[in-house]
């Protein structure tokens, strides 16, 4: 039962940003949530574990800001299946994660954790009360591994929030079907989706995601390579854009929520899979005003849960106190500017603690 209920530990990523999409009368529902239900269906046939679905949060945000049009869209998710797919298909990306620098991967984990938690509280801000209610429910049912913690407290604060007369309207339906993408719209989205959301996907999507599923499932998480999460997040991309869903990756934030609320297999992903389906099916806006019905505070508080175990990884505690400082440098550059630059500026800093270090124990050898 709690594995279920953990089904719906990373709804704190995936209703806001799908949600807000809907809302601009751009995108179908249906087709959002078609194209997260088969990936999820096939996520979890593919990996066994609960590796996590996720909107792309820079194109997203893109989406919400910019006003990207339906064909813009499809071609940001056509060019960074294609990309990696190319990736992954040659390898490249997996000769990168062995170069990268172990105390780089926990300084980004832990600034994205970071990022995270500040992206909750920010949540939880639009209404105290109900944000920490749910926080406090989250933490008292979580002491009992056998409930849906987070099944538990997503339903109850809807039911609640729909008795006090709260909720929220259903989002204007807008035709689906399939789009192609001209010229114009590949050069649009290259610019101003795909270039903010590649480093992100790499980093976070692939090869922090491949190194958290490593620390949480040691003996089984074989079949999660950056390979093939580059391959399966490339190959969803290209099947699924064309035809209205957003672009979507892994996370290392969502595999972490699955895990945290019970997720030890691949039963969260068909839960939720198959909730997606059946909201995509459901007819007008019935399914989407129930989500709507769920608090932003208490995704909040999912979101914060999350957030805390991704940052707090074991990597951190037994890194070397030198190795700490390359960390903490990493994850503080990561929560303003992101993860690319922090990438950018982690690996020297890495390299010069390398330098030192061989530096200081020559001296030592030659005293």
């Amino acid at each position: 039962m709690a594995e279920a209920g953990a089904a719906f530990g990373d709804l704190g990523t995936l209703l806001p940003y799908a949600l807000g999409a809907i809302a601009t009368g751009v995108v179908a529902p249906a087709a959002v949530f078609l194209g997260f239900g088969l990936a999820y269906l096939a996520t979890g046939w593919l990996y066994a574990l609960p590796v996590a679905v996720q909107p792309m949060k820079a194109v997203a945000a893109v989406i919400l800001t910019e006003g990207l049009s339906a064909a813009e869209i499809a071609a940001t998710g056509v060019t960074l299946g294609a990309i990696l797919l190319a990736l992954g298909a040659t390898g490249a990306i997996g000769r990168v994660a062995r170069v990268l620098p172990q105390s780089v991967v926990a300084g980004l984990q832990l600034g994205l954790g970071l990022s995270l938690g500040l992206l909750a509280l920010r949540m939880i801000a639009g209404d105290w009360v109900w944000g920490l209610s749910a926080l406090a429910a989250l933490l008292a049912t979580m002491r009992l591994p056998v409930l849906p913690a987070a099944l538990l407290v997503v339903v109850g604060a809807a039911l609640i929030n729909v008795a006090l007369g709260g909720g929220a309207e259903g989002a204007a339906i807008v035709a689906g079907g399939l789009v192609i993408p001209d010229l114009e719209a590949f050069g649009t989205s290259a610019l101003v989706a795909v270039l903010p959301q590649l480093p992100l996907t790499l980093t976070n999507a692939v090869i922090v995601t491949a190194a958290v599923a490593k620390d949480l499932f040691p003996v089984r998480a074989d079949r999660v390579t950056e390979r093939r999460l580059a391959l399966s997040s490339g190959a969803m991309n290209l099947v699924f854009a064309p035809f209205g869903a957003l672009p979507m990756c892994h996370g290392a934030g969502g595999l972490v929520a699955h895990h945290r609320f019970g997720g030890r297999s691949a039963l969260p992903l068909t839960v939720i899979g198959a909730a997606c389906l059946a909201v995509a099916v459901a007819p007008g806006t019935v399914a989407l005003a129930v989500l709507g019905a769920i608090p932003a505070p208490v995704l909040g508080a999912l979101l914060l849960v999350t957030s805390a175990q991704l940052a707090l990884s074991k990597r951190l505690f037994d890194a070397r106190p030198s190795c700490q400082v390359v960390i903490a440098l990493t994850g503080l550059v990561c929560i303003p500017f992101g993860p690319a630059v922090a990438l950018a500026f982690g690996w020297p800093a890495e390299l010069i603690r390398q330098r030192l270090f061989r530096s200081r124990a020559w001296r030592r050898e030659s005293a």
